[in-house]
């Protein structure tokens, strides 16, 4: 690992981190230039500088992977499950340290940073022990002296593309099921957090992972490596790809996967619905709301966006959601690291955040919050820390938002929420369904008939009561309908299905062939009872 000083500026942030590629066990550069990671919390620290990959580098990966591939397939799956283990062991002893790479890299929390490395950590412990349930069937013929079994097997290489919102978090629930399970790995860290990409891939190779099990390549998005890394599912370089991120991106991924018969897992974008019904906990609501549509300052596919709120409790709940929203502490989570959110991932984002604003008015929609990028001129006293050189927005709070409004429909990565008042709980799921995403969902309330109902209807992949829209625990299904994803599920024993494909053996020890449906006899009746005499 190698380290050189910050600039005198960021100095106090900590030193930049000069790091590689890593195909086959090697640390490499790549055929290009090399690319900067800059924090989201001060651009003037310089947290790593990295390769920018180019088509040589993926097409090296890959034949890396496929090498792989034929050893640590035939590795016995608790020896990979061991592997596994010692690597979220590694993770547990440096936790504090990678959380701290976070916050400086995409400008969590410290408190949320360490959750995303927790996430790691227990999607290590709960697929350590899935080596040892990887199960088949035993199967009864319908033929005498003949065994019908299943088996998982691995799927071959896998490339991954992961958002930078959870830069350690999501590329764990990919990597770790992918290699259990006995595949090998391409993986294209986001170019906005190649250095806790690459100290997690360190950590998986002192866990005692062999060479070109995981490779990575480093470099910039669509116009750059991501390009190169994407062409390779029409080069043959995968036999599985995993991506989590846009709507956009995914439909052309599905497309290049569909064109090589590739079940992809795509775990898109969303505009998540919460319904507050009136006999609620409404202060338990307004806090599950708050967290949800502010915390990561608004940057998670699982964000509250549509905040759906019966007449009855509209005038309460607004009342008391805004009064938390002013109270809201925002600002640099490395200075002061009790703030509820820090500052947009990058320029592209905030650029995104900033067009809602004029879309949302043309609209019609009421602005209560918000509206501005904060700056040292216009900051108050919510505000911590120093934001000079980050990109820091005000929360946003939409009200009067329809249905038929393009803030209501579209996804927008950022600190904003829209409230929309409805008259009975039918047009309340009207409108959770009034959207084409499908990914989270919550209700408040304590009638246990509208609880139903909304977990019978709701179209989302998950759904919530009397909690909020985001949170994830590694051992549940994540994912998401519609435009939120094809169906795959990332997470828990259910994302085994996505890593490996059945095998159906069929094993005659009779010495003879035998014909199933042709030579059967299920027993043909001798005598027919004359039933008419009863």
């Amino acid at each position: 690992m190698y380290l050189k000083p910050n600039s005198p500026a960021a100095a106090s942030a900590g030193k930049s981190l000069i790091g590689f590629n890593i195909i086959n066990g090697r640390e490499l550069e790549g055929d290009l230039s090399m690319i900067e990671s800059r924090s989201a919390v001060d651009k003037r620290d310089l947290v790593g500088v990295f390769p920018d990959s180019g088509e040589k580098d993926v097409a090296r990966a890959a034949k890396a992977a496929a090498e792989a591939f034929t050893t640590w397939s035939a590795t016995p799956a608790p020896v990979r499950g061991a592997v596994i283990q010692r690597a979220g062991q590694i993770l547990t002893e440096q936790k504090e340290k990678l959380a701290r790479v976070i916050t400086r890299e995409i400008g969590k929390t410290p408190r949320e940073a360490l959750g995303e490395v927790q996430e790691a950590i227990d999607t290590c412990t709960f697929f350590a022990s899935e080596g040892r349930r990887l199960y088949g069937q035993t199967v009864p013929s319908e033929l005498p002296d003949k065994s019908l079994t299943t088996y998982r097997r691995p799927v071959g290489v896998c490339g991954i593309l992961a958002a930078n919102n959870f830069p350690l978090a999501v590329p764990s629930w990919k990597i770790i099921p992918a290699i259990l399970c006995g595949n090998t790995v391409v993986w294209k860290p986001s170019d906005d957090a190649p250095t806790i990409a690459y100290l997690f891939l360190l950590a998986l190779m002192d866990a005692g992972l062999p060479p070109g099990v995981v490779n990575t390549v480093n470099g910039r998005g669509r116009a750059g490596c991501g390009k190169h890394f994407l062409a390779g599912i029409d080069k043959g370089f995968y036999q599985k790809f995993s991506f989590t991120g846009s709507t956009a991106v995914g439909r052309m991924i599905g497309e290049a996967c569909g064109r090589n018969l590739i079940i992809p897992s795509l775990e898109l974008g969303g505009k998540n619905p919460m319904i507050v019904m009136p006999d609620a906990d409404i202060d338990l609501a307004v806090k599950g709301a708050l967290w949800a549509a502010f915390g990561t300052a608004g940057q998670r596919c699982t964000s509250l966006a549509n905040l759906i709120l019966h007449e009855a409790c509209a005038a309460e709940f607004k009342q008391k959601f805004m009064a938390g929203a002013e109270a809201l502490e925002m600002g640099n989570p490395m200075t002061d690291p009790d703030v509820t959110y820090g500052p947009m991932i990058n320029s592209r984002f905030a650029e995104g955040f900033r067009e809602h604003w004029e879309k949302g008015r043309a609209d019609g929609a009421k602005l209560l919050s918000g509206g501005e990028q904060w700056t040292e001129a216009n900051r108050d006293g919510r505000v911590k820390g120093h934001i000079e050189h980050g990109l820091y927005m005000q929360p946003c709070v939409w009200d009067g938002v329809t249905p038929d409004m393009w803030l209501f429909q579209n996804e927008v990565f950022g600190p904003t929420v829209n409230l929309t008042t409805v008259k009975d709980f039918d047009e309340a799921m009207a409108c959770a369904n009034g959207t084409p995403y499908g990914l989270s969902s919550s209700l408040y309330t304590e009638n246990r008939h509208w609880v139903e109902r909304f977990k019978r209807e709701i179209k989302a992949g998950m759904a919530s009561i009397n909690n909020s829209t985001t949170g994830a625990e590694a051992h549940m299904p994540f994912g998401g309908n519609g435009w939120s994803g094809n169906g795959t599920r990332e997470s828990g024993m259910w994302v085994i299905d996505w890593y490996t494909r059945w095998q159906a053996v069929n094993d005659d020890a009779s010495g003879r062939l035998q014909l199933a449906q042709i030579e059967t006899d299920y027993g043909q009746p001798k005598a027919k009872t004359d039933w008419s005499v009863l």
